[in-house]
């Protein structure tokens, strides 16, 4: 059996000082606490900043060179990862092989935990070979306290196939040490329970990945000024949205936001070229592809005959 490893020093291990009374405290002293303690989540992210759009510069970089990005992690930081995934296809019509997440234990550790399938490096390399990962990905590693076997065993073996790799962890790197091409530490402090990472590492984890796969949509156009132009409806709530967004865009009134809508098959994007430059549907989606789906350079490099 090896030697259990020491984790003490880790600062998502360390007992916070402000919460040592807690179970002493009244619901309203608790809300004003966990409210205090997650203030510091905007001033981890606001540290980060330069390594943030280091990533959305590569990752966005990767998926024009038709790459695919990964998340990677164990237990909530692995969750985290999935979610953030699982909600770029609805939001920004991607296909959902271009933003995959992989947790340890697969989807059923996503309802029930877990946890105990994280300290194996072997499984994180073999989940990176199962998806055949090259040099054209990128794999974001997600590990709070940064020791996690699964993910270390993952960004090494990405590493190995040529991947670009991205590391987030919520302590300094004097305390944990990973190779990761970027590295970005989302320093929040001990947890008001101590060790419990879902709290404050897990709320900015989650704002980083926010802010790392809207941006990283954002350069590769899939929204136009802040309007998710290429949402996909496939309910009401969305098509009520859909409809208001060209209304707003092209001074269209409802009903004939309507017929453009249905017209394009339903897409805010072709619609949008077919009303702008008068072009039918499968020109105007001629004039996304060479454009790669930008919707404002495909608009503005359009000529109409004769000007």
């Amino acid at each position: 059996m090896k030697n259990l490893e020491e984790r003490g020093h880790l600062l998502t291990e360390q007992v916070n000082p402000n919460s040592q009374n807690l179970d002493q405290l009244s619901s309203l002293e608790l809300v004003d606490l966990f409210n205090r303690e997650d203030a510091q989540t905007l001033a981890a992210i606001a540290a980060a900043r330069t390594q943030l759009a280091e990533a959305i510069d590569a990752a966005a970089e990767a998926l024009r060179q038709g790459g695919r990005l990964f998340y990677i992690g164990a237990g909530t930081s692995g969750r985290l990862g999935v979610l953030d995934a699982a909600e770029c296809p609805p939001t920004f019509c991607t296909p959902p092989e271009m933003v995959q997440g992989i947790i340890a234990g697969g989807a059923g550790a996503l309802i029930r935990s877990s946890e105990d399938l994280e300290d194996k490096d072997e499984d994180g390399a073999a989940a990176i070979a199962q998806r055949q990962i090259n040099h054209l990905d990128i794999v974001v590693g997600i590990t709070a306290g940064g020791t996690t076997p699964f993910v270390h065993g993952a960004i090494q073996a990405a590493k190995q196939r040529g991947a670009t790799t991205i590391l987030i962890a919520c302590v300094p790197a004097e305390q944990v040490t990973i190779d990761a091409n970027i590295d970005i530490r989302l320093i929040v402090g001990p947890e008001v329970v101590a060790g419990s990472t879902r709290l404050k590492a897990g709320t900015v984890t989650k704002m980083a990945l926010n802010i790392l796969s809207t941006s990283v949509m954002v350069k590769l156009g899939k929204v136009y000024g802040n309007r998710m132009v290429d949402v996909a409806v496939t309910n009401n709530k969305l098509r009520d949205r859909a409809l208001r967004m060209l209304q707003d865009l092209t001074s269209l009134s409802r009903e004939d936001a309507g017929y453009l809508l249905e017209e394009s098959g339903r897409s805010v994007k072709l619609a949008l070229v077919m009303h702008w430059t008068g072009l039918n549907r499968q020109e105007s989606d001629r004039l996304l592809a060479e454009h790669k789906g930008n919707l404002r350079q495909a608009v503005l490099s359009y000529q109409k005959p004769g000007l």
